[in-house]
């Protein structure tokens, strides 16, 4: 399965990246998380440091765009195969980094892509 980097997660049971975790884990796929406060979400560490993932498929992006671009370089380093910018994280100025750097990126849902057989 894909392996995801939960961008923006969060500890709050009620956020859609905490939700995302959940739904990603339940579909088998493998996740790292990356938020602004660290602790646990069924097993998934969120870091709050940004570490050199290795082999990252998606990333799924959780954060506004204000908070986005202090992160643009580490979101290219990590060469994934796609970017999900989920609703309220659309950013045109990534696009245009990420087209720069031939990496895909979609303005999509991840719970919707996941619930629908799409991810």
């Amino acid at each position: 399965m894909k392996k995801t980097l939960v961008f923006g997660a969060s500890l709050n049971p009620n956020r859609y990246s905490h939700l995302a975790i959940q739904r990603l884990l339940a579909h088998n796929h493998e996740v790292v998380a990356f938020g602004l406060r660290s602790g646990e979400v069924l097993g998934v560490k969120i870091e709050t440091v940004l570490l050199p993932y290795k082999d990252v498929d998606t990333i799924t992006l959780y954060m506004n765009p204000k908070r986005q671009r202090q992160y643009y370089n580490h979101i290219v380093s990590l060469h994934p195969k796609r970017v999900i910018f989920n609703p309220g994280t659309e950013n045109p100025e990534l696009y245009q980094i990420l087209k720069e750097n031939d990496i895909h990126f979609e303005v999509a849902c991840t719970l919707v892509l996941l619930s629908t057989n799409q991810y």
